[in-house]
Formats: structure tokens, sequence, C-alpha cells
């Protein structure tokens, strides 16, 4: 707890300098907001984990047709990126070899209270599409729906 209160004290000590054990580092920085922006902050990446885990797509055709029309090549290239960081898996499919599923990790799925959090932020704040009594509803049983999304995948 006191080196809580110290970071709380001294809120540069978020933005630490880079060390030489830094040097082979994939990240900017090792602050932990940065790592996390550099791993989802872009919005393609959330959106693909949106798709993913709340409205159960997996292929690269269903993503393709998301709402937000995200062009082919960039889709692509989350996707790989997505599978690289380690918060998806990819698996070929049996009937087709053409075509590739994608599935939340370990990793990808302990972000789920992130993306609800968000939801929940946006609501607060923002207009948006999601019914008032499904926000409701995520508002009082929060751990009961992620627990059930979760549940999807394990």
């Amino acid at each position: 707890m006191d080196n809580l209160a110290n970071l709380m004290r001294s809120p540069e000590n978020l933005i630490p300098m880079t060390t030489n054990s830094q040097a082979n580092s994939p990240w900017r920085s090792p602050c932990p907001v940065n790592i996390s922006l550099e791993l989802v902050g872009d919005k393609w990446a959330l959106l693909v984990l949106r798709d993913i885990l709340f409205k159960g797509f997996k292929s690269f055709k269903e993503f393709s047709q998301s709402k937000e029309r995200i062009a082919t090549n960039i889709l692509a290239s989350r996707l790989k990126f997505l599978t690289e960081v380690g918060l998806l898996e990819s698996e070929v499919s049996e009937k087709d070899a053409r075509v590739i599923f994608y599935k939340p990790t370990s990793k990808g799925l302990d972000l789920i209270p992130v993306i609800v959090s968000l939801v929940l932020w946006v609501d607060k704040y923002e207009k948006h599409s999601v019914p008032k009594a499904d926000i409701e509803w995520m508002k009082k049983n929060t751990q009961k729906f992620i627990a059930e999304i979760r549940a999807k995948f394990e």
C-alpha cells in the first residue's frame, strides 16, 4: 500500500525513465498505461475484441461485415497483431482450410471487465445504441455478465 501511496503522491512514477534493461523491450516505455494502449489502444483492436467477446464473431468474413466497416487490410493486420501478442488464437476450419477461426485466449478474456467498464463509462456521458434495460441489467449484474461471457469460451 505504501507503493501505491508513493505513486499517488508522485504521478511522474507512471512515466518511468528508460533503462538499459528495456533496450530489448517491444514497448515504447514500461509504463502500464502505455503498454495497454500499445496492445489495444487503437479503435480497431477493441472493436475486434468486442465482436469476438460480445457478438460471437469468429471469422474474417464476420469481422469484415461489422457496422464500422473496417478495411480488410487493417482487419487482417489487427487479427495478426492480436494473435501475435497473445490476446487471440487462431484455428483453421476443419471444413474449409481457407477459413480461419479466432477465439480469445485467457489474456484476451481478462479484458472483458475492461470493455464492460468502457461501456458503462460511455453510458454515463454519451448517447449510444445499447438499450437502457440492457445497460441497467449490466450495471446490477456486472460480475454475472462478465462470467457468462467468459464461460462461452472456456
